[in-house]
């Protein structure tokens, strides 16, 4: 029979000491009586004060956490549920006049309330989905207590049940597990652990567990940890919720439980009935695996006629019972209000079978449910659009997907952050732009059609974890198996640390990697690396050609040998990885920013690296520490022209910068991604032959003059039919004879252009892909450290002077990557300090 209810108080909450000794808490440290329960709860209380005021809870599956909402609902206190890390939004949102943390902490800001408290509102939650959104559902005490008992008696919970906090408190279900064992006087197993955590699994059997309570993805997670062959003598029932379960899931969760002698329940419910609105009857569950059953004791449904919906038998499913909300909550005003709804439009469409039994056909609205939360997609638009980001959503129950024009990584993140949702459950998919109705209207059919069918390929499991060393070497928090190199914004610096990393984890890698999703490359990975079949390996020529060019720089500066045409060499190859790094389909603001960052990972070491060879030598002025020399003039037999490499690649990097940042550019370069450096590379012609006849009125700075270098570099990444890659080559063999007035110089420069146009990549070995890849990675600090390092050796041995010029700028790189990656991390802490403290 229902308990009496008190209109300000929960009488699960304020009567718990009526079952006196029983266990009411198990944890990992030990267990709690209800007496003992009762007494923390009243202390809590106290602390809490008698005049109502508006809680809100960093919730936890804690016992602190537990104690404090239960004293709040005992004291006739509103609670405001939420989950720590969305607490900052909703307090900000609701002033609440007490904010309870861990540990029990209370922050109390108002001795009085600030708010007008209907005297009905117990329980603030946020809808399925919109987690730290200012919507919320206001729950009365007859809510929470009505939905207790409804579930107790269906599920027929008795005092000897233990169940397992399986599910977050601050969730719905979660909370119904909670409330409704709490009636019953049954045992709480509270954790904060994983079923996938074999912690779990002993806490459940040393607490004697006898339920268990999942989402779908809790079910995948259970089949992963082999649960249908776990010996659990205890266990009575499983209940399922938090969206839809495959029927042929739903049948073989039947059926292991009556082999196994549990019952299996699924349930369907939403925050605005408090939890529960039916429930299909385990016996019913294998004949009948597609339905959500009947409805909960008390509680009715009716199907209301859905216009354009086939079907006479169908309507969209509206509940009735004690446990229907309030109503909504959008500000503190809110909070004043009674009653503002009788009966609850579920939004879902659904007919009643001969059988008697409610099945969901599909739904009114856009919502979907994932992983237990009900997701607007048209709030994920709006919540994207806030952040500047133009976007189209759909879904199903396993995944969201959105459709942008900006970029995927970041997006995900984004979205994952808003929703709640783990990153994989969110796919992103750019393109040129959102399909669009005649009147402008987003074209949703045009949508499906782009994106392709929702149930997108999960990603293989890694042989190692290919995310963690992305995000290492990348120094990119966050990294999915949906993101690729050139998404997370690697440059040529990253690249060849990246390659050689990820050859030696997955075996010989695809020519286009960069541009691949991590999953993949893992998708047909289930055994062993692979083992290549011979000791032959290939080696990217970009790799190869950076390699071979600093040897040849170095050397020929000392010199050991002259074989000149290195730097120019490498300006070219500069030009092919600015086309493969910076110019993907990332938006232009991303593009934006990946390539002033690798201006900077080429500007601020040599800055750094010449200050101090000015402070320790006389050979360079102040004008080589701003890369400026050959701009302000050189002085005199003076040594400032060692960086003009340096200054060339960072003013052309600049100006690239500056160029593709104009939209009208963007979108040029997009559409004739191939004519577009051949245009530019025409263009530059004229400084390569000196049209203007520059040189007469003062030395002209060499980025000028070598630009159609990194044109031509350019234009070979992007030409991608033989025509193209002709006309590249016969623009090498026009253009590069002649400029230096060295033929051997010539043809060297030549042959590396020639090679990156046609041969992506050459045999090698492993032992000299990773001497290769070391040196092209840190050809950059080599070139700078030459200058310093040789003349000391000069007198000694020049072979010698070489080695030790590539040993310290090998070790310059290894240092400088180290502070790169150590200076960023301590930017991130800096700027979530910065965000926490603006938030409080």
């Amino acid at each position: 029979m229902p308990v009496p209810l008190d209109t300000r108080t929960v009488p699960f909450a304020s009567r718990l000491a009526v079952h006196g000794d029983r266990t009411a808490v198990i944890t990992a440290d030990g267990e709690l009586s209800y007496v003992a329960l009762a007494e923390q709860v009243a202390a809590m209380a106290r602390r809490l004060g008698e005049r109502r005021r508006l809680v809100l809870l960093a919730c936890a599956n804690s016992l602190d956490s537990l104690v404090t909402y239960l004293a709040a609902l005992a004291g006739g206190h509103p609670v405001l549920l939420v989950p720590a890390e969305h607490a900052d939004a909703l307090i900000d949102a609701y002033e609440p006049d007490v904010i309870a943390r861990g540990g029990g902490h209370l922050e109390i800001r108002h001795t009085t309330s600030a708010h007008d408290l209907h005297p009905d509102l117990a329980l603030l939650l946020s809808t399925s989905g919109s987690t730290g959104s200012p919507k919320l559902v206001r729950l009365s005490h007859e809510n929470l207590q009505a939905n207790a008992e409804s579930i107790a008696e269906y599920l027929d919970i008795r005092q000897s049940d233990r169940a397992p906090t399986a599910l977050p408190m601050h969730y719905c279900y979660g909370l119904s597990v909670v409330n409704s064992h709490l009636l019953r006087g049954a045992g709480l197993i509270l954790t904060d652990r994983s079923v996938t955590d074999p912690g779990f699994w002993e806490l459940f059997r040393t607490g004697r567990g006898t339920s268990l309570a999942g989402v779908p993805y809790t079910f995948d997670l259970l089949d992963r940890v082999g649960f249908a062959g776990m010996s659990l003598p205890g266990l009575r029932y499983v209940t399922q919720a938090g969206g839809r379960l495959a029927p042929e899931r739903v049948a073989h969760y039947a059926a292991t439980g009556r082999r196994r002698g549990w019952k299996f329940f699924v349930m369907y419910g939403q925050t605005e009935a408090t939890a529960r609105m039916a429930y299909l009857p385990p016996d019913l569950a294998e004949a009948h695996p597609a339905a959500i059953g009947v409805p909960v004791p008390g509680g009715a449904f009716r199907l209301d006629p859905v216009p354009d919906q086939p079907g006479s038998d169908t309507g969209e499913l509206v509940y009735c019972g004690p446990n229907v909300m309030l109503g909504y909550a959008g500000s503190p005003a809110d909070l004043a209000l009674g009653r503002t709804v009788d009966e609850l439009r579920t939004g879902d469409v659904a007919r009643c079978t001969t059988s008697g039994l409610y099945e969901i056909v599909g739904r009114r609205s856009g919502f979907v449910k994932i992983f237990g939360l009900r997701i607007d997609p048209h709030r994920v638009e709006h919540l994207l659009a806030q952040d500047g980001i133009a976007a189209l959503c759909r879904g199903d129950d396993s995944e969201l997907v959105v459709a942008t024009t900006a970029g995927e990584a970041r997006v995900r993140r984004l979205v994952a952050r808003h929703c709640g949702l783990p990153a994989r459950a969110v796919r992103v998919h750019r393109l040129a732009e959102l399909p669009r109705l005649p009147n402008g209207k987003p074209d949703y059919q045009a949508l499906g059609n782009a994106v392709g069918d929702l149930a997108g390929a999960r990603p293989a499991p890694a042989r190692a974890d290919l995310c963690q060393l992305y995000a290492e070497i990348l120094d990119h928090p966050g990294v999915t198996p949906d993101d690729s190199f050139v998404r997370l914004g690697g440059d040529s610096l990253s690249y060849v640390e990246m390659s050689i990393r990820l050859e030696q984890a997955l075996g010989t890698l695809p020519a286009d990697w960069h541009t691949l999703p991590i999953r993949e490359l893992t998708r047909d990975l289930t055994g062993p690396a692979p083992r290549p079949a011979s000791r032959w390996r290939k080696l990217d020529t970009t790799v190869a050609l950076r390699a071979i060019a600093i040897v040849l720089i170095v050397g020929s500066h000392i010199p050991v040998f002259m074989i000149k045409g290195g730097a120019h060499l490498l300006l070219a190859v500069a030009g092919y990885n600015f086309a493969r790094f910076t110019l993907t389909s990332a938006a232009r603001r991303l593009r934006a920013r990946h390539l002033g960052g690798s201006v900077a990972r080429i500007a601020v070491p040599s800055m750094a690296w010449i200050a101090l060879a000015v402070l320790l030598t006389a050979d360079y002025a102040p004008a080589n520490i701003a890369l400026l020399s050959s701009i302000v003039g050189q002085r005199p037999a003076s040594a400032d022209w060692h960086f003009w490499f340096v200054e060339a690649i960072v003013y052309i990097l600049l100006a690239m910068l500056a160029l593709t940042s104009i939209p009208a550019v963007d979108r040029t370069e997009r559409r004739f991604p191939f004519a577009t450096p051949m245009l530019l590379m025409a263009a530059g012609l004229v400084t390569r032959y000196d049209l203007p006849n520059l040189a007469a009125h003062g030395k002209v700075p060499p980025a000028l003059v070598v630009f159609w270098l990194f044109a031509l570099g350019w234009a070979a990444a992007k030409a991608t039919t033989t025509w193209q890659r002709l006309l590249v080559t016969a623009a090498t063999l026009a253009t590069v004879p002649g400029f230096f007035g060295d033929p051997q110089r010539e043809a060297l420069v030549a042959a590396g252009l020639v090679l990156l146009v046609w041969v992506p990549t050459v045999p090698s070995l492993a032992s000299i892909n990773r001497v290769a890849g070391i040196l092209a990675s840190s050809s950059l600090y080599i070139y700078l450290a030459h200058w310093q390092v040789f003349p000391r050796f000069d007198d000694v041995s020049r072979h010698l002077a070489l080695v030790a010029s590539l040993a310290v700028g090998i070790a310059f790189a290894a240092i400088a990557t180290r502070t790169e990656r150590q200076l960023a991390a301590v930017g991130r802490r800096l700027t979530r300090r910065s965000r926490a403290s603006v938030r409080d």
